[in-house]
């Protein structure tokens, strides 16, 4: 396992578009470990393949020491909604309010290409929301918003 450098977002690799996984193997696996090594040394709450300069659909969360690996991930159902305050590791020493739905439901692939369907709610639906959206070039900051009265969340 490796450590690797975190893509700030002052570099336009982070806003490409990642491409599908079509191949479960070793390589994959390399990558998801380097990337929770990665997460661990820098004790965030999520991490993207993108923001480690791989272009592949993958993301991964570690919340209340719990690990999950998604791989070509697609949010199926979004309900509710919440303010909290975000972060990212790719932009450093920035956190404001988004927008986020309260309860997402997730289905994806494990690294052995086990499809699985995740529903989660609060904290977890914010990181799949944030993780997923570094797949397609989006960050935290471009959905920065000021929280209606007594809506926000730290």
């Amino acid at each position: 396992m490796a450590i690797r450098e975190i893509v700030p977002y002052t570099d336009k690799f982070i806003r490409k578009q990642s491409k599908p996984v079509k191949v479960f193997d070793e390589n994959l696996w390399e990558l998801l470990d380097d990337m929770q090594e990665t997460l661990d040394t820098v004790k965030g709450a999520g991490l993207s393949a993108v923001q480690v300069g791989v272009l592949k659909r993958v993301f991964i969360i570690n919340i209340n020491n719990i690990k999950m690996e998604f791989i070509n991930p697609v949010i199926t159902k979004k309900s509710g909604e919440q303010y909290k305050k975000e972060g990212c590791l790719s932009v450093p020493n920035n956190f404001n309010y988004v927008k986020r739905p309260q309860t997402v439901t997730v289905t994806a692939f494990d690294r052995y290409g086990n499809k699985f369907t995740l529903t989660c709610e609060d904290w977890t639906a914010v990181c799949v929301c944030h993780e997923n959206d570094h797949l397609d070039g989006i960050l935290f900051v471009d959905k920065i918003c000021v929280p209606p009265d007594g809506k926000a969340e730290d």
